[in-house]
């Protein structure tokens, strides 16, 4: 008689709740009706944390994505007022990308439709099941680092 695979079923659970996660993000993000895509909704908020304008290469190295795929999603959020490119000070060969109000703007629409997705999410739940997920995901979250690729 065989064992079950505790983990493979926990990692199948898990990839179903992170699609079902992307799907209803998707859903609110439509909603919303900002004519952005989840990965634009991404890049956004990534440039969000920066402490300046970061370069397309520093875009692309904390996305994990080649350079190109960040040059697309930044036209097309440049082509809706959201981002704009501006000269590096020090560089002027150096391209940076930096927020426009129109972007600040998108990005609360964003955490709203976010927070709602979350709601949407979480609301099986009682007060007490949050409180041990949370726990539990600021476990994994904390957990070992990735070894590198």
């Amino acid at each position: 008689m065989t064992t079950p695979d505790r983990d493979g079923a926990l990692a199948d659970q898990l990839l179903r709740l992170t699609h079902r996660v992307h799907r209803i993000q998707k859903r609110h993000l439509h909603q919303a009706d900002l004519g952005i895509t989840p990965a634009q909704s991404r890049l956004l908020r990534t440039l969000a944390h920066f402490g300046g304008p970061p370069r397309m290469a520093d875009l692309a190295e904390r996305l994990e994505v080649v350079p190109r795929a960040v040059t697309t999603l930044v036209d097309g959020l440049e082509a809706s007022g959201a981002v704009r490119r501006v000269p590096d000070p020090a560089n002027r060969r150096v391209i940076r990308i930096e927020l426009t109000d129109t972007g600040r703007a998108t990005l609360h629409v964003l955490h709203d439709a976010r927070r709602a997705a979350a709601r949407e999410i979480l609301a099986p739940l009682t007060d007490e099941q949050r409180e041990v997920l949370g726990e539990l995901l600021d476990t994994l979250i904390d957990g070992a680092p990735l070894p590198e690729c």
